[in-house]
């Protein structure tokens, strides 16, 4: 796997030790949050590629968390996971903008390979912005030393 800056927030802190630990041997960089506020916070501070959000929280629910990530950094991909599954936590969800939804306990190899396939969908949104703004340079050059 690419080295993914990856953040997972879950008050559970056995599964954050243990998730961190097998995803940082698979080449990410991993932070972990145990609360929605601290998670923003990280946000705020690095450049998190992919976030894995688990749904109930004390304080401030996944969803809500969810929701202030793509407010913010739109760009940033979200895993939803937890143990705790309704159709309508997982429907709200993804229609929030969550890449996907998954129930715990998860395979690790599955966790890992949709984290990949998150990274790999935030590169390419990245790469299209790079390109329309290259577009925009190419089309209008001269707008670039106006500040246009």
């Amino acid at each position: 796997m690419y080295d993914t800056l990856l953040l997972i927030v879950d008050d559970e802190e056995r599964f954050l030790k243990t998730t961190s630990a097998l995803l940082a041997k698979r080449k990410c960089t991993v932070f972990t949050a145990t609360n929605g506020m601290d998670a923003l916070e990280i946000m705020d501070d690095k450049k998190i590629d992919v976030v894995i959000l688990d749904v109930k929280m004390p304080g401030m629910g996944g969803v809500e968390v969810l929701q202030k990530i793509k407010e913010k950094h739109y760009l940033s991909e979200v895993i939803m996971l937890t143990g705790h599954s309704t159709t309508e936590s997982a429907v709200e969800g993804l229609k929030l903008g969550a890449f996907d939804y998954l129930m715990k306990p998860c395979d690790i190899d599955i966790l890992i390979e949709k984290v990949r396939e998150a990274h790999e969908k935030k590169q390419s949104m990245e790469e299209k912005i790079q390109h329309a703004k290259i577009g925009k340079i190419i089309r209008h050059p001269g707008r670039v030393f106006n500040g246009d």
